[in-house]
């Protein structure tokens, strides 16, 4: 039976792999008070909401899971979305989670009561409180489509490849697919044989290398169950290699000769693939490898020569009538139009309906460049922790490893909290700042910054929000360590009083 009471001393946002994490996490330390908010009606965040045709991780399966908890019966390397799907729900019912997921409450409104020392929660369910808030929503988690104009008059089917609409029939008819990132790469040969014509607007070519996916062995799945350590082993291999080799710490965030032998691979995939010249040109990205997210697929170059599609080098800038125009002019008449453009990563939508200290928002306190101490917590936001927040996320790894990461430093937050009465936790804001300074100058190297591309990794100030530049273990070595003179523990209801100086953020 679901807790429905209207206030709780911890509240979750999300059930994808961080709200999970937390909440069993939470339990384990003997922590029973808390509720995990979901909008949707099941759990898996954007494992459940992304179903389009081909849908799959490009992070090894034994690397994309709990490290408390391995899934010997992957099907794939690299996971299926309905594998993790599968994966995440079966999680939940081991750790007896559903009970405390409120499903169909989505958080429109998150604002901190300074008096009550509490968080006023609005869901779309009504109206509660917490004395923690923890969000769990992913960076992927809000589609985003462009705003076109002429869109909304245009009389076909129009979706997002993270909302397909599975009811729309695509077989023999004229498909445009604007977007050519991590999704398309992926949906585009699914739906291809189907399609009378399809129009690939491409504004920037993604760099492509060859995936080495491929079916996981009985030997492999006796040996995983049989013998657990074998797994171990297996996921330790694959995070060292994903930490030093192609593309590699090194490589994108200190030296881009680093990056030369998996530009080579790229290039000499792309020639291998690609025939015509003059294809293989406009496929060719013009930007350092790494500056955007590195995609891996073998079906995508030949997707793009078969005779029923037809690539365009430009983005669609108008919608007129049932034609989708690009930047060059160019007008090609379809009956749907489905767009792989991304999400809201560097402006997600809760930082515009969460509010700390004095009613300010995410977005004031921000200015278009997100940043939180440890990707974790904010200043003036009194008793907030954010996972997968700003400056944690990676291009080159498994998120479920600084998800854990994280998970280890709010726990040890929340028992500082308790030790100094129970009150309130929150960074000191010069800690906060000394951590996204360092941040900030070590950005200053890597290849997000220095590639020659625009990216979502790069706020609107050009500054990366989004990725952790530097080695993920290091990350995971100072999330277990709890920096007391980094934060401020009050016990009570006292009014705040002005804090000393915090030293540096290591």
């Amino acid at each position: 039976m679901t807790d429905s009471s209207s206030h709780i001393d911890i509240a979750i946002v999300g059930t994808g792999f961080a709200g999970l994490g937390m909440a069993i996490k939470l339990r384990e330390a003997g922590r029973e008070d808390f509720a995990i908010l979901e909008r949707a009606e099941d759990l898996g965040g954007t494992w459940r909401d992304n179903t389009y045709p081909g849908c799959q991780c490009d992070i090894p399966s034994n690397l994309y899971s709990f490290s408390f908890r391995p899934n010997p019966d992957w099907t794939r390397t690299y996971p299926l979305q309905s594998e993790i799907w599968d994966y995440l729900r079966a999680v939940a019912q081991e750790h007896d989670l559903i009970p405390k997921i409120r499903f169909g409450h989505e958080l429109t409104a998150a604002e901190w009561d300074e008096d009550a020392q509490l968080w006023r929660l609005s869901t779309s369910a009504g109206e509660l409180s917490a004395r923690v808030l923890i969000t769990g929503i992913g960076g992927l988690s809000d589609p985003r489509v462009p705003s076109l104009p002429g869109l909304s008059e245009f009389e076909g089917d129009v979706f997002h490849s993270a909302a397909w609409n599975h009811d729309v029939e695509l077989t023999g008819k004229r498909v445009a697919v604007v977007g050519t990132g991590a999704s398309a790469i992926q949906f585009v040969p699914e739906i291809q044989p189907d399609v009378a014509q399809m129009h690939v607007f491409q504004r920037t070519p993604p760099w492509v290398t060859p995936s080495t996916d491929r079916g996981v062995t009985r030997l492999e799945k006796w040996l995983f169950k049989r013998f657990p350590a074998t797994q171990r082993l297996r996921r330790s291999s694959l995070y060292w290699a994903h930490e030093l080799y192609m593309p590699g710490v090194v490589g994108l965030t200190l030296d881009q000769r680093f990056l030369r032998v998996a530009a080579f691979v790229a290039r000499k995939h792309l020639e291998k693939q690609v025939k015509d010249p003059g294809l293989r040109a406009a496929l060719t990205p013009d930007y350092t490898i790494g500056c955007k997210r590195i995609l891996k697929s073998n079906d995508w170059y030949p997707t793009l020569q078969k005779d029923n599609v037809e690539v365009l080098h430009s983005g669609v800038t108008e919608v007129r009538g049932s034609k989708v125009v690009d930047a060059d002019g160019e007008e090609r008449e379809v009956d749907a139009i489905i767009f792989g453009t991304g999400f809201h990563v560097e402006d997600i939508p809760v930082a515009s309906y969460v509010r700390g200290r004095g009613g300010r928002s995410l977005e004031e306190m921000w200015e278009g460049s997100p940043r939180a101490y440890m990707g974790v917590a904010i200043a003036d936001c009194p008793n907030l922790f954010m996972l997968t927040g700003p400056n944690s996320g990676q291009g080159h790894t498994s998120m479920v490893f600084m998800i854990e990461s994280q998970i280890e430093q709010v726990k040890l937050a929340l028992d500082a909290r308790d030790a100094s009465g129970g009150g309130t936790i929150e960074v000191h804001p010069g800690a906060e700042k000394a951590w996204n300074d360092k941040i900030q100058e070590r950005s200053k190297t890597t290849v997000w910054t220095q590639g020659g591309c625009s990216s979502w990794y790069l706020d609107r100030n050009g500054r990366n929000s989004i990725l952790w530049p530097d080695w993920t273990w290091r990350f995971r070595m100072r999330c277990k360590r709890f920096v007391a003179n980094h934060w401020i523990a009050r016990p009570g209801r006292q009014a705040p009083a002005e804090p000393e100086p915090a030293k540096a953020a290591a």
